[in-house]
Formats: C-alpha cells, structure tokens, sequence
C-alpha cells in the first residue's frame, strides 16, 4: 500500500514504520504524504487505539532528503507549506495518542516529527539534533512551536542557535523524551507504553489531548469552557460508564474506546 513506510496494526496498536533506512528515513515529498495519509487512516480505524511512529534501521529520521533541495527553482516556504505542515498538523489533531519511539538519531525535521507525537521513548543510543543551523536554517515543521514548550526557552534556544546532538540521557534529564531504555529493552518499553493506552479510554484521551492544545492558546475563561464541553462529550461515552461501573464494583475497567 505504500512505498517509503511500513503499516502494521495489531491488538489495537498501529505501527508507522519510516522505511527509507538506506538515507537514515530521511523525508521525500512521498514520505510526507504517506505518513500524512496513514495518520489519517490509523485516526479513523476504530481497531487503532494507539500509534506508534518509529524508523527501519538505525535511524528515526535525518530530516529531510538534502538531494531534493538542489536547484535555483527549489522553495523551502512551499516544501513547508505544501508538505511538512499538513504532516505535522495531522501528527497534532489525531485524537489518539502517539507514541515516537526513537530508534536512533532523530534530527532536523525527524526531530520535529518527535516533538509533535504525545510521547517520546528513545533507546539508549539514540540522539536528538536541531540540525537547522548546522546549514543555515531555521528550525520547522513546528519546532520552534513544541521545543520551548518541552524544554523552556532557555535550552530550546541553546538547542536552536547550538545545533548540537543532545544524548538520549540528556534529553531525558530535560524533559525532551518521557523515558529511556537500553537497546535490548526498547521494544518492550515501547510495547509497555503502547499496550497501556491501548487498554485505555481512547475517547477520553483524544477529547483531553484536544484540550490541552486548545487551552495553550486562552484564558482561563475560554480553558473553563473548554474543559466543559470536552467533558459533557466525555460524560455520554460507553468508556465513562464502564469506569463508573467498575470503580463500584471494585474491578479493572474494560475500556472499549467508545
């Protein structure tokens, strides 16, 4: 079905898999459409209950494909609009939740990709790397927008001007990914993770992910408002009175996602 990424689901768990390893997953105009398109498939399918976005091989992602940008016609403003922007936006609005698991290095715009997912869980040996300056850029594809909110201004900008690899261990220290597991590890930690949310109230976790980047922008009138429409939705799903019904009873929940 697609030709630069890998699609899998099984027992409500979907795996997007950046499958371009012999350029470290680096982006192509056909890898940001795939990847848009499955994030889109994966936030319809009602077995989906959770994603998780990796990389084949020893990379996450390099960033874009420096061979695409050659030649005096080439627009970075039109390749961010056009093909970053949508990929990060639909990564941000699928009310599931969104696990990167950093199998490697994850720089430039595979940073960003990071950024923009719910979680981050990096093996040991991987690093991340605002790779932007490095060759005369600017941090995109919502960098600029996710790095000052994870880390605060001061690092992000340290990160942003330095363009320096930061360690799986640093960026765990900083807030910049949620844990950090040895190689032998990884998988399980990821399959840890991705199983617990998979269990979990899905319609609940898309109504508060929704929330929590809308009341990044109000006041705490409008975030009061907010949170009350999200949870009248919230207070009508089938997950809300299994919850009830098991915190009574005294049993585990058994949510459906619904």
């Amino acid at each position: 079905m697609y030709e630069t990424i890998k699609y899998e689901v099984e027992q409500g768990i979907c795996r997007i898999i950046l499958n371009r390893p012999d350029v470290l997953n680096s982006f192509n105009a056909k890898m940001n459409k795939e990847v848009t398109d499955a994030f889109k498939q994966a936030g319809k399918d009602p077995d989906v209950r959770v994603i998780v976005l990796t990389g084949e091989g020893r990379a996450f992602s390099a960033g874009e494909d420096l061979a695409n940008v050659q030649g005096d016609d080439f627009s970075y403003g039109d390749t961010l609009r056009k093909r970053y922007n949508p990929m990060i936006k639909q990564i941000a609005s699928t009310e599931k939740p969104v696990i990167a698991a950093i199998n490697g290095v994850a720089a430039g715009a595979g940073a960003s990709a990071a950024l923009a997912c719910d979680f981050r869980i990096a093996t040991r040996k991987a690093s991340i790397i605002m790779a932007f300056v490095n060759i005369g850029l600017v941090p995109d594809s919502g960098a600029m927008y996710y790095l000052p909110r994870l880390v605060g201004m001061s690092k992000a900008i340290e990160m942003a001007y330095l363009g320096d690899k930061v360690t799986a261990d640093e960026a765990h220290r900083i807030g910049l990914v949620n844990a950090v597991a040895d190689e032998d590890h990884f998988e399980e930690e990821v399959n840890r993770l991705a199983t617990r949310l998979a269990h979990s109230a899905t319609k609940a976790i898309g109504l508060i992910k929704r929330a929590l980047y809308h009341n990044m922008e109000v006041g705490l009138e409008d975030a009061l408002e907010y949170e009350a429409y999200c949870q009248e939705i919230a207070g009508n799903t089938e997950d809300h009175k299994e919850g009830v019904d098991a915190f009574f009873n005294k049993r585990k929940p058994e949510f459906k996602g619904r």
